[in-house]
């Protein structure tokens, strides 16, 4: 359960993007999407290996 808490003078369009920031870090969107439909352990395998290569090429990158 997200709390946000409102200061005395703080404007609630402030509170607002804390509150969305935060839901977006805790990546329920995101499962509620993935548990919609069932994706094969082969998909969801290879998927990982192309994040993976594709998040060490970008490493390697900003390495040089």
């Amino acid at each position: 359960m997200l709390i946000i808490k409102v200061g005395k003078n703080e404007k609630i369009d402030r509170a607002l993007k804390r509150f969305k920031k935060k839901f977006r870090n805790t990546k329920v969107l995101q499962q509620l999407r993935e548990k919609k439909h069932h994706t094969k352990k082969s998909t969801k395998l290879r998927e990982q290996k192309q994040k993976s290569i594709y998040n060490k090429l970008k490493k390697d990158s900003y390495d040089e």
